[in-house]
């Protein structure tokens, strides 16, 4: 009979999952620039339907809705608990799903892009010159403020240690040349940040029903566990004998399953 009521808690999860995870259209640009459209829903809906459903469950103990991410793989949970006698009922419900990342369908994404490129081309030739010639470019420097005579460990501790000589010899070699790399890293970095600022989420699920084991090993979809387990002496125990549970505890365990279907069902 338990079995019967933990399906029936299962299949009206699913299907409030399958309602509030339906997708819409939405466009989006490719890192190419290439505007296409792309299937995604709404996150929010999920962590406003456990809420309700956290709401409803009065009388248990409700540890809140939590968001995990790991890569492009989010997942939404909670679980709750409560006592029936000496038996522990606990549910776990999950909601996992993968992240992609485009662009918006922004002019602005494009005009930075060509920025970068731009910055690129500008730099490549002079900071090949000067990776080509570093080492003596260095070593003439080192003489000209008086470094004679050193050996490799000695001029890696002077780097090391001395801040003022090292910001004094990178500031000889900047002088050497006529692009300012400082200003163009600076100004690569706002428009890195201006892109990260253009990226749009977009959300893929397959509204199915795993176990723990797939949710661990990173597939999509959702799951609804209840599990019952006997408490003595603060000890939790998952096998036990139903014989000897009472017709009150029975009457309770069998209301605390109704009581998680039909928060489902209304929310």
């Amino acid at each position: 009979m338990l079995n019967r009521k933990n399906q029936e808690v299962q299949e009206a999860y699913l299907q409030k999952i399958t309602d509030v995870t339906r997708t819409v259209n939405v466009k989006v640009m490719m890192g190419d620039s290439t505007v296409t459209e792309q299937r995604t829903f709404d996150p929010n809906q999920i962590n406003d339907f456990f809420q309700r459903v956290e709401r409803s469950l009065k009388d248990w103990s409700v540890q809140g809705v939590s968001v995990s991410n790991n890569e492009d793989i989010r997942r939404l949970f909670f679980k709750f608990e409560r006592m029936v006698g000496n038996y522990l009922i606990s549910g776990h419900i999950s909601v996992q799903f993968h992240v992609l990342l485009y662009y918006k369908p922004d002019q602005r994404v494009i005009d930075c892009q060509k920025e970068l490129s731009e910055l690129v081309d500008l730099t490549k030739d002079k900071e090949q010159k000067i990776s080509d010639s570093s080492d003596q470019y260095v070593l003439h420097k080192l003489k000209e403020m008086g470094y004679r005579d050193f050996d490799h460990q000695a001029l890696f501790e002077t780097f090391y240690t001395n801040d003022e000589f090292r910001e004094d010899l990178y500031k000889e070699i900047e002088k050497g040349t006529d692009v300012d790399f400082q200003a163009i890293s600076e100004r690569k970095n706002k428009l890195f940040d201006e892109l990260d600022s253009l990226l749009l989420e977009t959300y893929q699920i397959s509204p199915v029903l795993i176990d723990d084991s797939r949710l661990v090993t990173g597939e999509e979809g959702c799951l609804c566990t209840v599990d019952i387990e006997f408490v003595k002496n603060n000890a939790k125990h998952g096998v036990f004998d139903p014989k000897k549970i009472s017709n009150e505890v029975r009457a309770g365990i069998v209301k605390s399953l109704d009581d998680i279907l039909t928060a489902l069902n209304q929310c």
